[in-house]
């Protein structure tokens, strides 16, 4: 199966350089590219791709926003969204995470980790790089609100507990399954549970948890 993917960035070189990397992959194919947040939105509705490359930081419509627009809670047959950010500089990583976003990469990620968060939002995951997890999640988890996180009605169990900790992480399922010695449907079967109790709509918003009620320390 060939990945369909829209770019969007206000960057001619970051756009042209993200295209190139991914359409010198086998199974993906650049099949729109946007230089500001209405055009990616309009293009993304129109084009129906498999994963959206959005950047946060654009003018016309941020990404925040777009993201919002096409994978936020309100929105019935939602797309996959990956954001870029430059870590040092953007504040919206947290809303865009919230708006929707499957996942998030820094600008200066490798070629390898583009490739593998296309891959992971493409098939449901969520790639949450390991190198900026922490310092990320962490960062806008205390700063994001002034209430407490939703405690779930059904406690965690030991082992959601341990599931919860590799997925904030970064783990996939097969890592997960590998990590905590079990088989990847038990894994998916704890995942899934996860999602339920915590009414969360993906992994990101799994591992976001886990930073609000301080499982994972920065």
């Amino acid at each position: 199966m060939t990945i369909r993917i829209v770019i969007a960035d206000d960057q001619d070189i970051i756009r042209a350089g993200l295209a190139t990397i991914l359409n010198g992959q086998p199974d993906m194919e650049v099949v729109g590219q946007a230089s500001d947040g209405r055009e990616a939105v309009e293009l993304a509705q129109r084009l129906r791709p498999d994963v959206c490359l959005f950047d946060i930081r654009m003018p016309n419509l941020d990404g925040v926003a777009a993201t919002r627009i096409v994978a936020g809670p309100e929105v019935a047959d939602p797309l996959a969204v990956v954001v870029i950010t430059t870590f040092d500089s953007d504040e919206y990583v947290h809303g865009a995470l919230k708006a929707g976003a499957r996942g998030f990469l820094l600008k200066d990620a490798g070629p390898d980790l583009l490739v593998q968060a296309i891959q992971a939002a493409a098939s449901g995951e969520a790639l949450i790089a390991p190198s900026v997890t922490a310092r990320l999640l962490a960062e806008f988890a205390t700063a994001s609100t002034d209430s407490a996180p939703v405690q779930p009605i059904d406690p965690l169990t030991d082992r959601e507990e341990e599931v919860l900790l590799t997925v904030a992480r970064g783990l996939t399922n097969a890592e997960i399954a590998d990590a905590l010695h079990i088989s990847l449907s038990t894994a998916k079967f704890h995942l899934a549970s996860l999602m339920q109790k915590l009414g969360a709509r993906n992994r990101v918003e799994i591992a976001m948890w886990a930073y609000e009620t301080k499982r994972i320390q920065s």
